[in-house]
């Protein structure tokens, strides 16, 4: 398949090599960027809490990091793990799934303890992960340590390869980046050709703003995870 992949770098170079060491021709147009945002906050904590690989590597050049790295974190899935143990974490515990699997199982480590968990948070994200963990009692700071910045036009490239009909789909990792090709592609006149493509989503809350624009081609993985979309191709 000729497919679009629109993720942010680094996490778009190791999709590509996956997609194409099974013959499928990838373009890779990346539609945001990753700011790191010098963020402060108070502490002591007694473990941290990631969501994304992106707030692991925000966390590289912190001026805490060896401070926080030294505490326990907890992941929502392999890959913020595997970022979470790249930037220096040595206790690191993944929930393997969405946001409901990591509110189990910080619950079932913490519920009923006095100590306080810090977030390290997107600017932009889905759910209210301290607000589901408050209702078990468990005290959570979020501190939002970077920021997704959206590209203002969609690249001359896939401008192309949308007018001349090179691709045959895309596949989703984020809400925000579906909802800026939505935008962008509008702004270009080839969002007709964005929706007529097939749609691959990481879950169905990606998936949301196609449906809204149109598409009708769209699957969603049985399980929040890139081997399980991939396994949608």
């Amino acid at each position: 398949m000729r497919l679009l992949v629109t993720r942010p770098e680094p996490d778009a170079a190791r999709t590509v090599q996956v997609l194409r060491q099974r013959g499928h021709e990838v373009l890779v147009t990346p539609l945001l960027s990753m700011q790191t945002i010098e963020a402060d906050f108070a502490g002591p904590y007694d473990a941290v809490l990631m969501t994304s690989a992106n707030a692991a590597r925000a966390l590289l050049t912190h001026r805490r990091a060896d401070e926080l790295t030294r505490l326990p974190v907890f992941t929502v899935g392999v890959r913020s793990a595997d970022a979470a143990r790249e930037a220096g974490f040595g206790e690191v515990a993944s929930a393997d799934g969405a946001l409901s699997e990591l509110v189990a199982l910080v619950t079932g480590r913490f519920a009923g303890s006095v100590g306080r968990l810090l977030y390290l948070a997107g600017e932009d994200r889905a759910g209210d992960l301290a607000g589901e963990l408050s209702a078990h009692g468990i005290a959570v700071d979020t501190v939002v340590i970077y920021r997704a910045v959206a590209a203002e036009s969609l690249p001359a490239d896939l401008v192309r390869a949308l007018v001349n009909a090179r691709l045959d789909g895309a596949l989703h990792y984020s809400r925000r980046s579906v909802t800026t090709l939505i935008e962008l592609s509008r702004s270009a006149d080839v969002l007709d050709a964005v929706l007529d493509l097939a749609h691959y989503c990481l879950s169905e809350e990606i998936a949301v703003p196609l449906r809204k624009a149109g598409a009708e081609r769209i699957s969603v993985a049985p399980r929040p995870l890139e081997a399980a979309l991939i396994g949608l191709l």
